[in-house]
C-alpha cells in the first residue's frame, strides 16, 4: 500500500512538472511569433511587411484561415517556392498550439 502511495505521488509530481513547463499562449506569441507577426498580429513589423504577412486583426483573414491550418502552419512551418517562409516550432505540445489558435483568434476586429 505504501508503494502506490509513492507511485501515485510521484506520477501526480510529474504531471504537474510537465504542466509547469507549458508556457501560457501569450508568452508563446511574444517569444516565438511576434517578431514577424506583431505583438498585437497585424504584421506590419519590419519583417511582416517585407513577407507580407497576414494582418490577424481583420475578420476576413480570420476567416479564411481553419484552425488546423493554423496548427499544421505553426508546427510544422511554411515553405513558399522552396523556401521557408516561416520556421517550425516543433517543440510546442498539441495543448499549446491549440491556445496558440485561440490567442490568434482573440485579434479579430
Amino acid at each position: 500500500m505504501k508503494y502506490i502511495k509513492h507511485i501515485a505521488l510521484g506520477t501526480a509530481m510529474l504531471a504537474a512538472a510537465a504542466f509547469a513547463l507549458a508556457a501560457p499562449a501569450a508568452e508563446n506569441w511574444s517569444t516565438l511569433c511576434a517578431k514577424c507577426h506583431g505583438a498585437d498580429g497585424k504584421g506590419q513589423t519590419k519583417i511582416g511587411k517585407k513577407l507580407n504577412l497576414k494582418d490577424y486583426t481583420q475578420a476576413d483573414v480570420q476567416a479564411k484561415m481553419t484552425d488546423e491550418e493554423i496548427i499544421k502552419a505553426t508546427s510544422q512551418g511554411v515553405m513558399v517556392d522552396g523556401k521557408e517562409k516561416m520556421k517550425a516550432f516543433k517543440e510546442l505540445s498539441d495543448a499549446e498550439l491549440k491556445e496558440l489558435v485561440a490567442h490568434i483568434r482573440k485579434f479579430k476586429s
